[in-house]
């Protein structure tokens, strides 16, 4: 899994990468065949924003999340997108 992180208006310091890497790799768990990942991090005055499109074999999932902590909004997008990635591999699973 190949993982894109690009900061808006953010210095991305080596423990906001590692979070990512960490956080990221509980998707991993659930769903093997993740090829690409590109997450934007955002800071718009007080409002910290975190997106990511995931890019899986047979589809694409997207999501965002906003928070006034950047590691909050990260945690925030990991279960959205947990639980995305779930059911898209339970219809893979019933084709």
């Amino acid at each position: 899994m190949q993982i894109n992180l690009t900061g808006h208006h953010i210095e991305l310091t080596d423990s906001l990468r590692e979070y990512v890497d960490s956080k990221f790799a509980k998707l991993e768990r659930h769903f093997e065949q993740i090829n690409n990942v590109h997450v934007i991090l955002n800071v718009d005055k007080q409002v910290q924003k975190a997106e990511a499109k995931v890019s899986l074999s047979g589809g694409e999932v997207f999501a965002t999340s906003e928070h006034s902590d950047m590691y909050a909004a990260i945690d925030s997008l990991i279960s959205k997108l947990d639980r995305q990635v779930i059911k898209h591999k339970e219809k893979l699973t019933k084709h």
